[in-house]
């Protein structure tokens, strides 16, 4: 059940249509549950469906255009409060809800027709499970997974298998509600068995971006940068782990009660982290950061609003003429995203060196080693860290070093490498401004396990780092570089910083989306200077 607010251009009082049924229509004709009276509106315009995903909306006009968020569609869905549906010079938002503003206040609270219809499912997809599980160990069936799927005829064999298997469970059952679908209810034992239950959606929606698992119960997905609650959910706990397992799997690492926690690569490029019982309260938790299909360039970043064009001309100069780049911000903020970026201006014929936790860089440049840290064994040991692969890179002839992101003591051996001759290196770390970056860079360099005194580490920051660019993640979902500054030397024993570019936050709209300006702040880098000196012609302009 929902409710659909309606306002018109120059009328104040929006109107309010409480919605009961799945399937409902919008349009100029009296038989639609949410009349829309105008030239404008065809008699039967839209079509709204609750499904068990959300609410999705269709076109069902031929002539007349519908739109969502100012663009024009022919499906949309699922519906969140922040959207906004435009339909002639009627604009309907929805709102879940189980309040019948048409009934009295004061009647007593039950429990909604969906909640009710949600457990009901969950109780009886939990019977199925128990009552197939030995049924699969005694028909020896295997399934094997791939997080894309396969078709090969072994996948389909054994996919009807489970199929029968399911569908004879279900007919046993004699008091089945009248309110379960037994096909449905099939279908989603048969898909958490063989696939990946209500991750698949989530999975094959190439405009998510994350997924966020809390519990069986508890799922989130961030979409256009913002983060929504996802309404599918998986019959238990025991299911959810059994999923993770198999979704582990594919990456060729494990996850049980002795290793708990896992941080991996799908073979399509997203990154996962999961945590499981004991370590996981809750219950087993999911993180998925999804590749994205299209690699993004700086023209999709000055798009996206996150930095200007004349930033932009900057860092490819600073780039190509190997500065050493720190990018800093918080985690979600797309530093990796502008990695990849800066990343593209790395000329041809270097040698790149690319160290990652998780590989999830996507560089182009035909000399590239990549390489990847090792996750411990199942007792423990045989562990590569990525301070082992940054000191080994060091023998390999690198031209530039790019490490994913430095969080341990691979942070002095970064500074080292970048202070002894590996110019042009690139880095990420977890700070909330350019004197954070620096606060941080001397904790890391301490964990080392090398006594270095602070004043020797920030004389190594200070020689090292040329660049650090803080990227940072709004409220709003925005991602915005907010400042550009150089390491400008050292002065009493601290480490000098000298601005180049800043972000302004003038306030928000009325969508409440971040808005601003970035400016130069007239600090010309001392290595424009040197380029300069070097008979190198260099672009003054963006700097006014």
């Amino acid at each position: 059940m929902y409710m659909v607010t309606i306002s018109q251009l120059n009328i104040t009082n929006p109107t309010s249509v409480f919605i009961k049924q799945t399937i409902c229509t919008i349009g100029d004709g009296e038989d639609n549950a949410v009349k829309l009276k105008s030239r404008k509106v065809a008699k039967v315009h839209a079509q709204l469906e609750f499904r068990d995903n959300g609410i999705h909306i269709s076109n069902r006009a031929k002539f007349k255009p519908l739109f969502v968020n100012e663009s024009k569609v022919e499906h949309f869905g699922p519906i969140t409060i922040n959207d906004t549906i435009s339909i002639g010079e009627f604009n309907l938002s929805i709102t879940l809800t189980d309040i019948d503003p048409n009934k009295s206040p004061y009647a007593a609270p039950t429990m909604s027709s969906a909640e009710a219809r949600k457990k009901a499912y969950l109780k009886w997809q939990q019977h199925v499970h128990k009552v197939i599980s030995p049924l699969l160990k005694t028909h020896a069936i295997t399934i094997k997974h791939e997080v894309t799927g396969t078709n090969n005829a072994n996948t389909i064999e054994t996919n009807n298998k489970v199929a029968s298997l399911v569908q004879s469970t279900i007919q046993n059952i004699t008091d089945l509600p009248s309110n379960i679908d037994p096909s449905k209810l099939g279908q989603r034992v048969h898909g958490e068995i063989t696939s990946f239950g209500a991750l698949s959606p989530l999975l094959n929606d190439s405009s998510i971006t994350e997924i966020m698992i809390n519990s069986h119960c508890e799922i989130f997905y961030e979409k256009n940068g913002k983060t929504l609650l996802y309404s599918g959910s998986f019959t238990s706990s025991e299911v959810l782990t059994d999923i993770i397992q198999r979704l582990v799997a594919t990456t060729g690492r494990h996850i049980n009660k002795q290793s708990p926690m896992v941080d991996a690569r799908l073979p399509d490029g997203s990154r996962i982290n999961a945590v499981i019982q004991p370590l996981a309260v809750k219950g087993p938790s999911l993180t998925i950061r999804k590749m994205v299909n299209e690699r993004l360039t700086a023209q999709h970043l000055i798009n996206f609003e996150t930095l200007s064009p004349a930033m932009i001309k900057f860092l490819e100069v600073a780039v190509t003429h190997k500065c050493n780049i720190i990018i800093a911000g918080s985690t979600s903020s797309g530093k990796s995203t502008l990695l990849n970026v800066l990343s593209s201006f790395i000329p041809n014929k270097e040698r790149v060196i690319v160290i990652e936790d998780a590989a999830e860089l996507e560089l182009s440049q035909p000399n590239l080693v990549s390489l990847e840290a090792r996750q411990p064994d199942i007792d423990g040991t045989n562990a590569i860290e990525i301070r082992d692969l940054v000191k080994n890179s060091l023998r390999m002839n690198p031209d530039r070093i790019v490490v994913g992101e430095c969080r341990g003591g691979e942070a002095i051996d970064m500074l080292q490498a970048m202070n002894t001759g590996h110019n042009g290196s690139l880095t990420t770390i977890h700070a909330n401004s350019p004197r954070d970056c620096i606060s941080r860079l001397e904790v890391l360099s301490l964990m080392s396990g090398v006594e270095i005194p602070i004043v020797a580490i920030r004389t190594q920051i200070a020689s090292s780092i040329d660049i650090i660019i803080q990227q940072t993640r709004f409220p709003c979902g925005s991602r915005r570089i907010t400042s550009i500054s150089e390491v400008s030397g050292m002065e009493s024993g601290n480490v000098q910083l000298g601005e180049i570019f800043t972000f302004q936050q003038n306030g928000v709209d009325d969508n409440g989306k971040t808005i601003g300006n970035f400016s130069s702040t007239g600090f010309i880098p001392a290595f424009y200077e040197r380029l300069r000196e070097h008979g190198i012609s260099t672009d003054l302009s963006v700097f006014q």
